[in-house]
């Protein structure tokens, strides 16, 4: 089973929606799958105006359509509702191809703290946009309750992870004896940092990331330590040596930095926002409160051991899993007539049964138990039973780097 991701979030971006698909692809394989990815580096590429450390790809139909083509994949997934996103839309609809998208950024909130542009014009354009997709992936319960709300349908759970064996407690103290209040991510308006750098609180501000913000926030906030992006060991150290890691956005549909957080022992102050009211269930790991100064004081009394118990109950294996799931029921309940195909071939080998399986990286048959779904989905997923026939070639495409 082989899935195309196409994304316009890639490297040299470092962010939620870049960790995650590179875990994605990590984990993928080790469940019998394949995942390829498009991306803005296969392409030329422009600066993204007000954010020019995103790449935007200029991409064209046809030059989607021969790199789709070349991948030859079973499954596509489109990620971001980007050039390479919007053009992969398009490819799949006018090949009658079902795809599933999903739900990564709060874009409206994002576009309108930049431009004066109204959020219903960005959430009737996102509405269409993954509306016309077979499933669309959400990371929360409430990401997904103010969705459907909006006109969003087949919404599809897919949670997140966290890698414990690099982000763990550590007895390092980077910024001093603290107390030490730190955030990692984007510095940019939509992260609203500012309502975390204007609280009066003890010790020290620390700030992990980098972004179009940087230098005006340097200027404004001269006490503040701005260590800029760091990564792997750098990072897990930085989280490390922290007290509490406060986390101000109202926007993220996520937040895999509060994972990050927890699993090295730090709780967690935010905003009641989608993300954090989702993750920050155990109030022994973090605390959730429209008074952030209070609630990065409380936490500040929180166990650490906690916060990292409260994080081992996240796995990228399960996300992985339930990519997975996600994708291949999303193609059998998004199409009804994909279904009468189904139940029409099942019937023509009823004479001459079959041990359902699903053919998985290449040529390799092996039982679909390895994504969780059983018989009950064998005649989805299986190649030999829906697919075209065809010989995949193998290609090279981009794979994430650790």
């Amino acid at each position: 089973m082989r899935i195309l991701v196409a994304t316009d979030a890639w490297y040299p971006q470092v962010n939620g929606v870049v960790r995650t698909y590179e875990r994605l692809a990590q984990e993928v394989p080790k469940l019998g799958a394949e995942v390829s990815f498009l991306v803005p580096s296969l392409f030329r590429t422009l600066p993204c105006p007000t954010y020019p450390e995103i790449r935007l790809a200029l991409v064209t139909p046809r030059g989607i359509a021969r790199h789709i083509d070349e991948v030859a994949p079973d499954f596509i997934h489109i990620a971001t509702e980007g050039p390479i996103g919007l053009m992969t839309r398009a490819y799949c609809r006018k090949r009658k191809r079902p795809f599933t998208t999903s739900y990564h950024t709060r874009f409206p909130e994002y576009v309108s703290a930049r431009l004066p542009i109204p959020e219903s014009w960005c959430y009737a354009f996102q509405r269409r946009f993954h509306n016309s997709g077979a499933g669309l992936f959400v990371a929360t319960p409430s990401v997904e309750a103010d969705l459907k709300a909006r006109g969003f349908e087949r919404m599809m759970r897919w949670t997140r992870g966290v890698d414990v064996e690099l982000f763990k407690p550590r007895n390092v103290r980077l910024f001093g004896a603290g107390p030490v209040f730190l955030y990692v991510g984007r510095v940019a308006v939509e992260k609203n940092i500012k309502a975390f750098l204007d609280l009066d609180l003890p010790g020290r501000k620390v700030v992990v990331g980098s972004g179009p913000q940087t230098a005006a926030l340097e200027r404004r906030y001269p006490d503040v330590l701005f260590t800029g992006p760091k990564e792997g060991e750098e990072l897990a150290k930085a989280y490390a040596s922290a007290d509490v890691f406060v986390f101000p956005s109202l926007t993220d549909t996520f937040g895999l930095v509060l994972l990050e957080a927890l699993a090295s022992g730090v709780p967690v102050a935010a905003f009641p926002a989608s993300g954090p009211k989702d993750v920050l269930t155990d109030p022994a790991s973090g605390v959730v409160g429209t008074d952030l100064r209070a609630t990065a004081l409380k936490a500040l009394e929180l166990s650490r051991g906690a916060a990292r118990a409260h994080a081992l109950g996240y796995s990228w294996e399960n996300s992985a899993r339930e990519f997975l799931e996600n994708v291949l029921a999303a193609h059998d309940l998004g199409l009804p007539e994909r279904r009468k195909l189904f139940r029409l071939r099942r019937w023509r080998t009823r004479r001459a049964p079959h041990k359902k399986t699903a053919r998985l990286g290449g040529n390799r048959a092996a039982s679909f138990s390895c994504v969780s779904l059983g018989d009950a989905l064998g005649d989805i997923a299986s190649t030999q039973t829906w697919l075209p026939g065809r010989r995949f070639s193998r290609v090279r495409v981009p794979t994430c780097r650790t």
